[in-house]
């Protein structure tokens, strides 16, 4: 399953780490990739969008299913 998600205060490259972590974290196995251009993450390896988006809420972002 693809899991993905407009964030539209990522604005950089520690942005990414930080969102990466966290949901590598919280699902382990989950891929993420991050485009900080278009403010669109996806999350791959996983089709537990609680646990992804609560994940980076906590890690301090706003994300919107897209």
């Amino acid at each position: 399953m693809v899991l993905q998600y407009q964030v539209p205060d990522m604005t950089c490259g520690h942005c990414v780490k930080t969102i990466t972590g966290a949901v590598t974290t919280a699902v382990p196995g989950a891929a993420v990739q991050a485009d900080v251009a278009t403010h669109r993450v996806t999350v791959t390896g996983t089709d537990d969008k609680t646990t992804v988006e609560n994940a980076i809420r906590e890690a301090g972002y706003s994300p919107t299913p897209a």
